[in-house]
Parts: C-alpha cells; sequence; structure tokens
C-alpha cells in the first residue's frame, strides 16, 4: 500500500523532466534551423545545445525531419495565434486592416527565425507542411479573419468588393517579407541602410498606405 501510494510521486518528476527537455530541443532545434536551415543543421549540436542526448531526441520527436516539421508547425501556430489575439473583428475595417499590416510588419522584425524557417521549406519545395494539418486549419482561419475584414469594408462603403483574402494576405506578407530576407543587397544596391530605425517607421508608412490604396474605394 505505502509502494502504491508512492508511485504517483515518482511519476510527476519524470513527466515534468520529459516535459522540460522537449522544450529545450525544440528551443535548440529552432535556434540551429534558424541558423542553418533544415540542410544544414545537425542534430548532434541540437542535442548539446539542449544539454540532451541523440538517442532522447529520437525518441521524443523521431527523425530529424520530423522536429523539423515540428519547429515549423509551432512557428506557424505563434503567428497565427498572435494574429487571432488581435481581434481584429472589433475594429472599424480600415483600422483593422492597418492593424493586420503593422502587425504582420513588427512580427517579422521581432522573429526574423520565421522567416529563415520559412525560406528553409521553401527551399524544400515545402515537403514537410504537406504533411502538416495542424498548419492547414490555422492557415484557414486566419484566411477566413481576412475575408471578414474585407466583408466589413465592403459593406461599410469603405472597400471595393472582390478581393481574394488569399491574394491580400500574400501580398501583406510580400511587402515586408521580400523587404527583410534582401536588406543586405538592397543596402547595397539602393546605397541606404534599410535597416535603419527611419527606413523601417518609413518602409511600415509604405505598406500600411499600399495596402489601403489598393483595397479602398
Amino acid at each position: 500500500m505505502t509502494a502504491e501510494a508512492k508511485t504517483p510521486a515518482r511519476s510527476k518528476p519524470r513527466i515534468r523532466d520529459a516535459d522540460a527537455t522537449k522544450a529545450r530541443i525544440l528551443k535548440a532545434a529552432l535556434n540551429e534551423f534558424a541558423r542553418n536551415g533544415f540542410g544544414g543543421a545537425r542534430v548532434d549540436v541540437i542535442a548539446e545545445k539542449a544539454d540532451a542526448n541523440k538517442r532522447m531526441l529520437y525518441h521524443y520527436f523521431g527523425s530529424k525531419e520530423d522536429l523539423f516539421q515540428t519547429v515549423l508547425e509551432n512557428a506557424y501556430i505563434d503567428i497565427r495565434d498572435a494574429e487571432q489575439k488581435l481581434a481584429l473583428d472589433h475594429l472599424p475595417p480600415k483600422e483593422a486592416l492597418a492593424r493586420l499590416v503593422r502587425f504582420t510588419w513588427e512580427y517579422y522584425l521581432k522573429h526574423p527565425e520565421f522567416i529563415t524557417l520559412v525560406n528553409s521549406e521553401n527551399l524544400h519545395r515545402a515537403k514537410h507542411l504537406k504533411k502538416s494539418e495542424i498548419v492547414k486549419i490555422y492557415s484557414r482561419r486566419f484566411v477566413s479573419m481576412v475575408d471578414t475584414i474585407l466583408e466589413r469594408g465592403v459593406a461599410s462603403g469603405d472597400f471595393r468588393s472582390g478581393i481574394d483574402p488569399v491574394q491580400l494576405n500574400i501580398t501583406i506578407a510580400a511587402i515586408g517579407y521580400y523587404y527583410l530576407t534582401n536588406r543586405f543587397t538592397g543596402s547595397i544596391i539602393f546605397e541606404r541602410d534599410l535597416m535603419a530605425k527611419e527606413a523601417l517607421e518609413e518602409r511600415l508608412r509604405f505598406n500600411i498606405d499600399t495596402i489601403m490604396r489598393l483595397v479602398c474605394t
């Protein structure tokens, strides 16, 4: 009876230890994949940075590909969750859309690892995302949110009709994504520091103005 009473107490630390180990592996994997891409990332480096070993990593995540897919899914889920928390349905359509454009730009600046992960996945022709049902679910929810903003804007007379929410989202992402992924070459070609504070503020204003001119009546 005494032994049975002690069993749950012994299992709880194991559960906590397992969760902590998984969290360390995911954090180390995010850093390694973001720095070197899927192809260049090394499992032994991830294990070392996570204070774990490769056996544990494979036990929890199966393979390097499965680990990358988990990291990639978490990255997409994070931005989609953050977008939902903006509560844009409570804002007037024009304000809601401007807020989304601003958020997207600021998220890319704060999370450069997201851009690097997406770049790496595109180099591999999205073979990991193809297997991810959860990313599809979150993406559909996001498209629905943008579509709702557009429908409200049409109803209020602020937005023109017939705008595809998917095309709009691609444009919002592209005008920030391209700027940041080409910031080094762009700074040389255009002979200005594209990452200077003033340049970033100017770019944000340009992004918002561009999207508004695209959708407004």
